[in-house]
């Protein structure tokens, strides 16, 4: 863990709170799968502890940690529309008074490499 890092000692309560529950939700998926920490770190490739971690929504833990665990249970594929720009109302609202209308004209293309 590194010392500087204050997201990972003492993050927003969201952020903990979002983790926390991450974990739990991760719990659930393995016990209702009837799987142990053993048998989900080794396909994995993970410390059993790595795995308790992410149970407990530990933010020390690494991200792959989390998506792994996602991944194992089958619930990965809604991880690719966490950020993404599409549905992403107040950076489109903000970029949209800089896109162009128009563009400039451009002097002839030279076909002279």
């Amino acid at each position: 863990m590194t010392a500087n890092n204050t997201l990972s000692t003492s993050p927003p309560y969201a952020v903990e709170r979002a983790l926390r529950q991450l974990g739990a939700n991760l719990k659930t998926a393995r016990l209702r799968r009837n799987l142990t920490l053993h048998e989900v770190g080794g396909k994995l490739g993970a410390g059993v502890r790595a795995i308790a971690d992410a149970e407990r929504g530990k933010p020390t833990t690494g991200m792959a940690v989390y998506a792994g665990l996602l991944w194992a249970y089958d619930k990965l594929e809604g991880m690719a529309e966490l950020a993404d720009p599409a549905g992403d109302a107040e950076g489109l609202a903000l970029v949209e008074p800089r896109e162009r209308a128009r563009s400039r004209t451009s002097k002839e293309l030279d076909n002279d490499f």
